[in-house]
């Protein structure tokens, strides 16, 4: 059986996963402040973590990222949702402390040059996939403009972001990244 975890879990826990959550009105399954590590598991347990909009409130991306690896199972799936850099989404609530580009994450994979250039951390993440706007559905002639510009920026994130996002901007970023050990 796979052990799943949701940090900054919310109302819309990830089937099958462990809850967990600042909010004690949600209910999770541990109530935790995610800024305060280490956090109540122990090392290499979990083989899926989950955090659905929940990094962009967190005060120190990179010491999040490390206590993710140590509970992380060596191989384990992380998807980190977040609000896109362009989206106004980003921006209007008041409690968002970080925003995301395609290249966020790129300083924790040792395959990219920003981790070579900046090796900020020790701890090792595989970057697997980028995807925009992952559940989201648009339909009629908006939508059928909306699903095209999505298209492009997934098959050329960097592409889109360099040249298109300022003015077709998409709302949220799926990173699918693999825990290295």
């Amino acid at each position: 059986m796979k052990e799943i975890l949701d940090i900054g879990c919310g109302t819309r826990k990830h089937s099958g996963a462990v809850g967990m959550d600042i909010n004690p009105s949600v209910s999770p399954d541990v109530l935790h402040d995610l800024n305060i590590i280490p956090y109540p598991f122990k090392d290499s347990f979990f083989d899926e973590i989950y955090a659905d909009n929940t990094m962009e409130h967190l005060d120190d991306i990179v010491k999040v990222m490390e206590e993710l690896h140590r509970i992380g199972k060596p191989g384990a799936l992380v998807k980190i949702d977040v609000p896109y850099f362009r989206a106004k989404w980003a921006f209007i609530d008041p409690t968002h402390k970080h925003f995301f580009t395609v290249e966020s994450f790129s300083y924790f994979d040792p395959n990219h040059v920003h981790n070579k250039l900046y090796p900020y951390s020790p701890k090792k993440f595989q970057i697997e996939k980028i995807v925009f706007n992952e559940d989201f559905i648009y339909r009629g002639v908006i939508g059928w403009f909306a699903n095209r510009i999505k298209n492009i920026a997934n098959r050329y994130p960097l592409g889109y972001e360099n040249y298109i996002s300022h003015i077709f901007p998409l709302d949220e970023l799926s990173f699918y990244i693999k825990v290295i050990k």
